[in-house]
């Protein structure tokens, strides 16, 4: 799509962001204003964030930004994110959770035996994408819809020797991702964006000394994902509301649908089938119910 008929059908919008006070966050970000939508951006990185905002709303000459401090691992904090879009820009249509980190946690195997640093790494990139997710459809259910857009990662698709805890954080994301194709029924859709590397500061990775980590020389010589590509990935996943539970791998040429795995066929039968399509309008018309009443009680309290 050009420029133009994003704007014709982004315009207007509200989207908050996590993470996105630099890099593929700040990317999207940007993208986003272009086209006519305001954006809200959480992060922990408060200077970088509020320069984020203050050079998004210059270029736009008027406020279409706004900063919200936010450690995703925390509900208080995403709560208070996506109130700061519902009071100030009218409610919340796009979710970009894109906070995340690597750092010494991304390989257990080769790291001390640390509680707190293998706490921290699934706590931001999965429980952080879960508990983001979880605020997001309550302000969509009360918007009559929207999408959620998750930063997972090819290491998520394809597993690292170099980056097993990252890896694990990042598959989850994408079956987390998958689990909420029915919620298009409400208006609402859920998809990952997988991308491969990136010119980011998450791929900076060093050990305990400071030293570059035993896999930068594979990075170094791997081909990288132009930004461009990324954003294009989060813009088509935005416009396109055919596309649900859906996790896209991004590569140097531009982004290629990650196939589901099917279930062996002993795992499937008859009886099973039709009890699922006998079930499935019933335990929908539950969800749905569920989840309405859930938003209006979590709006009554804040």
């Amino acid at each position: 799509m050009t420029l133009q008929q994003d704007s014709e059908v982004m315009k207007n919008k509200v989207a908050v962001i996590t993470g996105g006070a630099k890099g593929i966050g700040f990317a999207v970000a940007s993208a986003l204003v272009e086209r006519g939508v305001k954006v809200v951006i959480g992060d922990v990185l408060r200077e970088q964030g509020q320069a984020a905002v203050k050079a998004l709303n210059e270029k736009a000459g008027s406020q279409v930004a706004l900063f919200e401090f936010c450690d995703v691992r925390f509900y208080a904090d995403n709560k208070k994110l996506f109130q700061t879009a519902e009071v100030h820009f009218g409610g919340v249509d796009i979710a970009i959770l894109n906070a995340g980190i690597a750092g010494l946690a991304a390989d257990t195997l080769n790291t001390p035996l640390d509680d707190e640093a293998e706490r921290l790494i699934f706590d931001i990139n999965t429980l952080g994408v879960v508990k983001g997710a979880k605020v997001a459809i309550m302000h969509m259910i009360k918007r009559g819809g929207g999408v959620i857009v998750n930063t997972a990662s090819v290491a998520g698709i394809v597993g690292s020797p170099g980056l097993s805890s990252y890896s694990a954080t990042k598959h989850a994301v994408i079956g987390f991702t998958r689990s909420f194709e029915h919620l298009g029924a409400m208006g609402i859709r859920v998809n990952a964006v997988c991308p491969y590397w990136v010119e980011t500061d998450i791929i900076d990775l060093r050990d305990e000394n400071g030293d570059p980590a035993s896999i930068k020389e594979v990075l170094d010589a791997s081909p990288k994902v132009p930004m461009k590509e990324v954003v294009e990935t989060y813009l088509k996943f935005i416009r396109d509301d055919e596309l649900s539970g859906e996790a896209y791998i991004v590569a140097p040429d531009g982004h290629h649908e990650h196939p589901r795995a099917d279930l062996p066929e002993s795992c499937i039968s008859e009886e099973m089938l039709e009890a699922i399509a006998k079930q499935t309008p019933l335990s929908m018309q539950k969800t749905m119910d569920q989840l309405q009443g859930a938003s209006k009680a979590y709006f009554s309290k804040l």
